[in-house]
């Protein structure tokens, strides 16, 4: 089972497993471990990463970038009109009102909408992560802004189930850094101490994030965020791209801004720039050739210009450093470590005044680029059964504050409830409880409009069905759970209505059922320690309780009724009736939690049938990819041959090819090349397969004869060898030499007979190969001599190899197998006489020379 961890940037994407040796980043095809957050169109296919930003400049109209923040956002939204301006390729409106982008492909106009864009994105990152384990990617945890809404992230989940991805947590940024901190720290207070308070701050692409977190050994809590989500490196790349613009339209009288590609080139240019200024403080130049009109152009800036060119970006890092603070109610001095991250936090005037801030100086042991991933990727090996992993639980915060709203019975006015504070800990589940005669609607929504970085601060309505009266008249009870998941989403996710009836005595009571014991008092501890319940009536607001520890933002009820502590589940019942039986003869009531269906309608959600269409989409584009990608290996197979076997012609090829044909196909050679770049440019892969072929009839034998010529002599030499060393045994028996006088006479004539026969069969090649030119196709293969060799070792090999016969011994009798012949040669054999020892289990461990044959 894999375990893959995504870092999904604005302007680039990182990947990280987990292995045996620990937690690795993998590099792409292009042995970066950086992943461009681009993908273009084209004729043919789509280019994604790297060789998709390289088509960034030529084919600006249909490559795309910068789309993230497109995610769960409607076309008509004000950030997203804003940033159609700068944008090289076009915007549209999709029909359930989410952004399209436009872009030809395959010939064809098409409108793709921002999950398949980041589903094809996260189709490369996939083939990546597939490539370096050698196996399938289906489990991973993704990265996102801590300031994503639900809208945002139901969208990144909908783009990786387009992918065949499951996401098993979308990871706030912030979140993943922090444990890929304190999950190799050693030296953590232990739980009951006081925790370390580190903050993280991390400046990307597009954002500025921070956050504090509490570290003890095998814990980490996040106490707060804050960001300004419109604040990062792509904002300083800006500022110089307008300030050259100015100077090249004084200097040069150019408009960079009138043509796409000039102002592309111009970021470009500008961002190596930013990044050669954080290294240096003298004068950098910047000159870009033929800019525009076919002029070049150039400039230069040095730090302090920058700076001051930055001076109000630079104001604006501390507005989210006093935020977090207020929502801590920390002080500087109860800051343990300040933690940066991001590649915008390489500017020295960033981390001067985070430094500054917080009176203290930043820590980079982290590495900047990949700490998010690593994180994500430790994060899949704690939820993924294949990987063990230390103990370290995470728990996150809630955002932004969520409540609730619905309309009472009593006068139909609304009730409202802040089911989950800014920062709340999280993932967490509410339970709460209304009384109702017929169905009701929730609506959820975020309380405070103006911190959330998104127009719409709806998150969903909720209706709860089949509600129904009691019997007797009276309001039913009905327990709602809310839920703030894994991936930060909010949700009602369950409803039930509770039934009370008297329970007989001799009743069974059936697993679907809780029974309450009245007039006693529940128990204080429940095993449920992540939710809490609160009673809600006609818009007033009651305690809230948590069942289990609890939280510092939920206090418990001092009082709490017996049937609002308890949780329809009745495995927990059963352990509750357990822990403290009932008195005798007390009356029971039976229970009945009937669940509940409830309609979501949520302010962004794709629908199953547009999904599946998606899905269908992407697999046949990654089919198209794949075809191309053959056709394309085919073409330069055919290119390559051709260039190989020219360079190989003029050399070592040379002697083996006669004048004649060495002009046919040499001449055939260039036919080929020209073809390639004329007719043959765009072929079937069918066609490049037949071309191969036409070259290969030709190029074989050539190839053949200089490979044969290479090969054979050594072969021959092989065998004139062998048959010197079996015709020298051969004169050694007829000379009676004791070595071989055992062998049978009839045998060695048949040694002798081989050897000869073949003698002369080589003599015959090697005199009628010596007659051939090098031009011409040899007289004996190698492949043919390695058959003689072999048939020439199979028929003397056995014969010179046979072992002397052994002399008899006296006969010994064999206590435990009965009579058996024992004989023992001290006799050293010759190097060239195997020994055959066959051995049984009554001989003796050291007797290496000792045959054992039992006899009847």
């Amino acid at each position: 089972m894999a375990v893959v961890g995504f870092d999904l940037g604005s302007q680039s994407c990182y990947i990280a497993v987990a292995r045996a040796g620990g937690i690795e980043t993998v590099a792409n095809e292009f042995s970066d471990r950086c992943t461009p957050s681009v993908v273009s169109f084209g004729s043919k296919n789509r280019a994604i990463g790297v060789s998709a930003k390289n088509q960034q400049i030529t084919h600006a109209n249909n490559t795309v970038s910068n789309f993230k923040r497109f995610h769960g956002r409607a076309f008509n939204d004000p950030f997203i009109q804003k940033e159609k301006e700068s944008l090289s390729y076009d915007l549209v409106p999709m029909k359930n009102g989410g952004v399209g982008i436009k872009v030809m492909y395959m010939g064809e106009e098409h409108f793709f909408s921002v999950e398949q864009i980041t589903a094809m994105l996260l189709t490369k990152l996939k083939e990546t992560a597939e490539t370096n384990l050698k196996k399938p990617v289906t489990d991973c945890v993704i990265s996102v802004p801590s300031f994503f809404t639900d809208a945002e992230r139901r969208s990144v989940l909908d783009a990786a189930q387009i992918v065949g991805l499951n996401c098993l947590r979308l990871m706030n940024d912030m979140t993943a850094v922090a444990l890929n901190y304190g999950i190799y720290k050693q030296d953590l207070p232990a739980p009951e101490e006081k925790p370390r308070i580190v903050v993280f701050v991390d400046m990307g692409h597009s954002a500025f994030q921070v956050s504090a977190c509490a570290f003890n050994k095998g814990k980490l809590k996040v106490l707060g965020t804050a960001f300004d989500p419109f604040l990062g490196g792509r904002n300083f790349d800006e500022k110089l791209v307008d300030h050259f613009c100015v100077e090249i339209k004084a200097k040069y009288k150019l408009d960079p801004k009138s043509k796409i590609r000039a102002l592309l080139r111009l970021y470009q240019e500008c961002e190596k720039l930013k990044k050669l200024m954080s290294s240096n403080s003298t004068d950098i130049p910047l000159n870009i050739e033929c800019f525009m009109n076919d002029r070049d152009v150039a400039g230069k800036m040095n730090r302090s210009q920058f700076e001051e060119l930055c001076a109000e970006l630079l104001q604006r890092i501390e507005g989210p450093l006093h935020s977090l603070m207020e929502q801590t109610q920390f002080k500087v001095e109860d800051v343990n470590a300040v933690e940066i991250v991001g590649g915008a936090t390489r500017i020295p005037a960033v981390k001067e005044k985070i430094a500054k801030f917080f009176g203290k100086d930043v820590s980079t042991t982290l590495n900047a680029d990949e700490a998010v991933a690593r994180g994500c990727a430790l994060q899949c090996a704690i939820l993924s059964p294949a990987f063990k992993v230390r103990e370290f639980s995470v728990t996150d915060a809630v955002p932004f504050p969520i409540s609730l709203m619905w309309n009472t019975e009593a006068d139909d006015t609304e009730g409202v409830h802040e089911v989950f504070s800014r920062n709340h800990a999280a993932p967490f589940s509410k339970v709460l409880t209304f009384y109702r005669k017929g169905p009701f609607e929730l609506e959820a929504f975020y309380s405070d409009p103006n911190g959330v970085p998104y127009p719409e601060t709806k998150i969903g309505r909720y209706i709860v069905q089949n509600v129904a009266a009691q019997k007797d008249g009276e309001r039913s009870k009905v327990k709602v759970k809310v839920r703030f998941n894994t991936h930060g989403i909010f949700s009602v996710s369950t409803a039930s209505m509770v039934e009370q009836v008297k329970a007989e005595e001799n009743e069974d009571l059936s697993v679907e059922t809780e029974v309450v014991i009245v007039n006693q008092r529940p128990p204080e501890n429940s095993d449920d320690k992540n939710i809490q319940q609160d009673n809600n009536e006609a818009g007033t607001q009651s305690q809230v309780q948590t069942d289990g520890q609890p939280t510092p933002q939920s206090p418990p009820s001092p009082e709490p009724s017996s049937e609002e502590n308890k949780i329809p589940d009745a495995k927990k019942t059963n352990e509750k009736k357990s822990d403290q039986p009932p008195e005798a003869k007390k009356p029971k009531i039976k229970v009945k939690n009937v669940e509940l269906p409830i309609e979501a309608n949520l302010v962004w959600q794709l629908g199953k049938d547009l999904l599946n269409m998606y899905i269908k989409t992407e697999g046949k584009m990654i089919m198209q990819d794949k075809l191309e990608k053959e056709r394309n290996d085919a073409k330069n197979a055919v290119e390559e041959y051709v260039y190989e076997f020219r360079d190989k012609l003029s050399g070592p090829y040379q002697k083996f090819v006669c004048e004649e044909d060495l002009q046919k196909f040499s001449a055939f050679l260039t036919e080929i090349e020209d073809w390639l770049y004329e007719d043959g440019e765009d072929q079937a892969k069918q066609v490049y397969i037949d071309k191969l072929d036409d070259l290969k009839k030709l190029g074989t034998p050539i190839e053949m004869r200089y490979q044969e010529a290479e090969e054979r002599p050594r072969v021959l030499e092989e065998l004139g060898h062998k048959l010197q060393h079996y015709a020298k045994i051969a004169g050694e028996y007829r000379d009676k030499d004791e070595k071989y006088i055992h062998i049978d006479e009839s045998e060695m004539i048949e040694v002798e007979k081989c050897v000869k026969e073949m003698m002369e069969w080589m003599s015959n090649v090697m005199n009628a190969q010596a007659k051939m030119s090098l031009d011409q196709d040899p007289v004996v293969c190698a492949s043919e001599i390695k058959a003689k060799l072999k048939e020439l070792h199979s028929v003397c090999e056995p014969v010179v190899l046979q072992p002397k016969p052994n002399v008899d011994s006296p006969k010994e009798e064999n206590p435990l197998n009965g009579p058996s012949l024992h004989t023992n040669e001290g006799m050293e054999e010759d190097k060239n006489n195997a020994e055959i020892h066959q051995q049984n289990g009554d001989c003796h461990p050291n007797d290496k020379n000792t045959t054992s044959m039992d006899l009847d």
